[in-house]
């Protein structure tokens, strides 16, 4: 179980897939977030579905052993009508954290939903509106390949923003809740900066 008591650490959030997955790399010091690194693995040039599960084996390998992240946070597939789909996207998230529990690394899976919800506060969000979101929160322009990118670093953000409450004693109160966007910018002002509406 992670400690709650952390004041600093490395979260690795992870949007599986077969044809692209992204990444995002997070340093969390106390309430703060600072963007490490983003980016994509691309696998459309591979024919050989288990050549493709190989690769994304050892790319999380790679970012595992380069940047000592404390916990992997990663999407859990959505279900769609198309099952090979979803099969394939389930092949790869558990290769994915096979990678991650080969690093003893800790694991938390989040659905694209709740993902959503935690960074833009509407659950039916566009890729679009979350990326825009991270940017305001992380401060960064845009990268290549920027919305699978970004697919990566919202599960990251979204596990911080998770956080469990701690009292001074160094025990576990509470995991906070909240009812909507609005009260976590208010509880949250020095972790999130707002874009005025025009």
């Amino acid at each position: 179980m992670e400690q709650a008591n952390h004041k600093e650490r490395i979260i690795l959030g992870i949007d599986p897939g077969t044809a692209v997955m992204g990444y995002g790399l997070l340093l969390e010091k106390g309430p703060k977030i600072e963007l490490i690194s983003l980016g994509v693995v691309k696998m459309d040039k591979i024919d050989d579905h288990m050549l493709k599960l190989q690769r994304i084996f050892e790319k999380t390998v790679a970012l595992i052993d380069n940047y000592k992240p404390d916990c992997l946070a990663i999407e859990a597939p959505f279900y769609g009508k198309n099952i090979q789909v979803m099969l394939k996207l389930g092949r790869a998230q558990g290769v994915c954290m096979a990678a991650a529990l080969s690093r003893n690394v800790i694991i938390t899976e989040y659905s694209p939903r709740k993902i959503k919800q935690s960074i833009t506060g509407n659950g039916n969000a566009t890729k679009e509106q979350v990326a825009a979101m991270l940017q305001s929160i992380l401060k960064f322009s845009e990268t290549p390949d920027f919305l699978d990118a970004t697919d990566g670093l919202a599960v990251a953000v979204c596990h911080s923003f998770q956080k469990i409450q701690v009292s001074r004693g160094g025990k576990v109160t509470s995991k906070k809740s909240h009812s909507g966007w609005e009260a976590f910018v208010k509880d949250n002002a020095a972790r999130v900066s707002v874009i005025p509406k025009k």
